[in-house]
C-alpha cells in the first residue's frame, strides 16, 4: 500500500478572535464553556486540505470535487495541525482524509472525492432527528424550512486581505493571482463566507443569544470552481434538527447557482449551539 499523503504542519489562525464577547472564538467565552481558549473555526482548517486534494485528484477537484468533514476536537490560535489523506485506490473516486494536531490529537475526519458525492462523510450519516418537543433552543426550526434566497456578488477583497496577511492555511496561488479557469478561485473559507454567512442571518435569531460552533461542514462542486468576481444565487434549507447531551444542532444545505442557473457549489453544515450557554436551559434548572 502506498504511503499516506501529508500536508505541511501549519499554525492555523483564530482570525475570529475579535468577534467579541459571546463568540466561541473569544477566549473568555470559550473558557467558560470548558474550552482551552477561543477556537479556530472549522472553515479555517478546511483551507489546509486543497493542496493535498489537488495532488490526489488534480485540478478536477475544484470542478466536481467534494470535502466532507466532521470536527472532533477544537484547536486554539497558532496550534500546529496537519492534513492526511489515504492514497486513492485503483478505480476509486473517494478517499479518507483527516487532520491531526502536532501531538496526534484528531481534529477532524471525513472524506474527499470527485464526481459522485453521495457516499461522503456527511451524506452517509444518520442525522438522528429528535422529538421536536425536546428542543428548547431550536424548537421553532423544522426540516424543510427555507433559510432564504440571496443574490450575491463574490467579492475577492476579504480573501485577498487574508492571503496577503498569511492567514489562509497552506494557500494556493490560485486564491490571489488567477487560476487555470481565469478568475481567482474561492478558498474553502470564502465559499463558506457566502454559503453559511447569508443563511445564518436567518437562523441566528432562533439561537436566542446562545453560543454556536461548527460541528461538521461539507463543500462540494458541481460545475465549479466557485470563482470570485462572479454573481451567484444562493438557496438554503433546513435538513434536520436534533440534540446531543451538550448541544442542540441544525443541519442545513445551501446551493450556489451561477448566472446561467447552473449549480456551481453546495455546502452541507451542522451548526451546534451549546446548551450551557442557553438561558432556556438555565431557566429549567
Amino acid at each position: 500500500m502506498s504511503e499516506v499523503l501529508k500536508g505541511p504542519l501549519w499554525a492555523a489562525r483564530n482570525w475570529s478572535a475579535d468577534a467579541g464577547a459571546g463568540s466561541i472564538h473569544d477566549d473568555a467565552t470559550a473558557e467558560k464553556l470548558g474550552f482551552r481558549g477561543g477556537t479556530v473555526a472549522g472553515d479555517v482548517h478546511m483551507n489546509q486540505f486543497p493542496p493535498v486534494l489537488v495532488e490526489i485528484f488534480g485540478q478536477r477537484w475544484f470542478e466536481n470535487g467534494n470535502l466532507s468533514l466532521s470536527f472532533k476536537n477544537a484547536t486554539i490560535d497558532l496550534e500546529k495541525v496537519q492534513v492526511f489523506a489515504e492514497p486513492l485506490a485503483e478505480g476509486a473516486t473517494q478517499t479518507r482524509v483527516w487532520m491531526e494536531r502536532e501531538d496526534g490529537l484528531l481534529v477532524s475526519t471525513g472524506t474527499a472525492a470527485v464526481g459522485d458525492h453521495s457516499a461522503s462523510e456527511l451524506r452517509s450519516k444518520d442525522l438522528r432527528p429528535c422529538d421536536p418537543s425536546e428542543l428548547r433552543i431550536y424548537d421553532q426550526i423544522t426540516p424543510g424550512m427555507s433559510l432564504g434566497e440571496y443574490e450575491v456578488f463574490a467579492d475577492p477583497t476579504k480573501q485577498f486581505e487574508r492571503f496577503d496577511q498569511n492567514l489562509i492555511s497552506d494557500p494556493l496561488d490560485w486564491y490571489r493571482h488567477g487560476s487555470p479557469w481565469g478568475e481567482v478561485v474561492a478558498a474553502p473559507c470564502t465559499i463558506i463566507q457566502y454559503l453559511w454567512g447569508y443563511p445564518i442571518k436567518t437562523l441566528d435569531p432562533y439561537t436566542k443569544g446562545s453560543v454556536g460552533l461548527f460541528g461538521a461542514i461539507e463543500i462540494g462542486y458541481a460545475n465549479g470552481p466557485f470563482l470570485l468576481n462572479r454573481n451567484y444565487k444562493l438557496t438554503s434549507e433546513v435538513i434536520c434538527v436534533g440534540q446531543s447531551p451538550q448541544t442542540e444542532y441544525v443541519w442545513y444545505e445551501t446551493q450556489a447557482f451561477n448566472e446561467s442557473e447552473q449549480l456551481v457549489a453546495t455546502m452541507r453544515m451542522m451548526g451546534r449551539t451549546m446548551k450551557a450557554s442557553s438561558q432556556e436551559y438555565a431557566d429549567a434548572q
